[in-house]
């Protein structure tokens, strides 16, 4: 098995029926982020030296990863449940900055490979 953020979420959602939750609550449905808080990430926080972490900081640092890793906006858009790339770029419209350099490299080994 990789060992992967997709292979543990899998062996996580394993057998359970399709539906929006992840990490539901313990009478079904979303898990509501002071009990998500209050039940663990609170005190995993403080086990790694982040005390006050929150649920809001979790989902930036997802975000930022996806688009270090190469994730387009409407990629990013959809995982972060914004109603439109407009307000994802509103948000995170800086960490796209580098990608005009990867742009124009891009483009540039197009060219050197049609040349």
């Amino acid at each position: 098995m990789q060992a992967t953020i997709l292979a543990e979420l899998e062996t996580h959602v394993e057998g359970k029926e399709a539906g929006p939750p992840v990490f539901a609550a313990a009478r079904g449905g979303w898990l509501r982020g002071r009990v998500f808080r209050r039940g663990w990430l609170d005190e995993a926080a403080e086990t790694i030296g982040q005390p006050g972490l929150t649920p809001h900081e979790l989902r930036h640092t997802a975000a930022s990863l996806a688009i270090s890793a190469g994730a387009n906006v409407n990629a990013v858009q959809r995982m972060l449940g914004h109603a439109s790339a407009a307000v994802t770029l509103d948000v995170y419209l800086d960490l796209f900055d580098s990608d005009l350099d990867a742009v124009a490299e891009s483009l540039d080994r197009a060219l050197v490979r049609r040349g």
